[in-house]
């Protein structure tokens, strides 16, 4: 059993997805981000960093263990199950770097065009210019990977899993994907499959379209 302590965001989606894919038997724990739930000290126990998302595997080797980190938890739930990530060096290997890339990359940049371009109390253009042009070249990475192949690192895999949540909302931060037909088909092909669907609507589904001015102050205030 896996106690699993998320919110609707990207990274916590990225886990619901492997979870269900997975078939793993979980219980979710959803956290109210405006309401600090993440920063009680119960929490910060099991996650230090305070963020979202956390695990608890109660059945991992040598007893219950937390983790966090959206990437390490994909590649425990890959490594524990041997499913979703090859276990060959090389495959591993290729897997794990384009991990790293949403990781260190796309998350990252599309979280920062997405507080310049919704959240910020003014609009900075340089701010709001240099994060979407660094997303828009992020996706024609992805596209061009995806040319010839319907997966990022060879399989289905946690690659895929990690990058489809951040690219499906493009559109959010105001970055468009024409051009990118590569990157559009994987995107349909993932949207298609039904763990994929479980899995975004965990703990709640979101609508980025219907998120109205209330609700972007509300979360503009959290990121404070």
């Amino acid at each position: 059993m896996i106690d699993f302590y998320t919110a609707a965001t990207p990274n916590g989606w990225k886990i619901a997805i492997a979870l269900e894919e997975l078939g793993l038997d979980y219980v979710v724990h959803p956290l109210e981000l405006s309401a600090g739930e993440h920063k009680t000290a119960d929490y910060l126990a099991l996650n230090p960093n305070g963020k979202i998302p956390t695990i608890v595997d109660h059945d991992a080797p040598g007893g219950p263990l937390a983790i966090f980190e959206s990437g390490a938890i994909l590649i425990h739930l890959a490594e524990r199950t041997r499913r979703l990530m090859p276990t060959d060096p090389a495959g591993r290997s290729r897997v794990i770097q384009w991990l790293m890339v949403q990781m260190s990359g796309l998350g990252p940049m599309m979280g920062q065009a997405g507080v310049f371009y919704r959240y910020a109390p003014e609009t900075i253009p340089f701010a709001i210019d240099r994060y979407q042009r660094e997303v828009r070249r992020l996706l024609e990475v992805v596209n061009s990977q995806l040319a010839g192949r319907d997966w990022l690192a060879g399989d289905y895999s946690i690659a895929d899993i990690a990058h489809y949540p951040w690219a499906m909302s493009h559109d959010f931060v105001g970055v468009g994907i024409e051009g990118l037909d590569h990157l559009a088909s994987w995107l349909a092909r993932m949207a298609a499959r039904p763990a994929v669907q479980r899995g975004m609507a965990i703990p709640r589904a979101v609508d980025f379209s219907a998120i109205d001015k209330d609700e972007i102050e509300r979360r503009r205030k959290n990121l404070a």
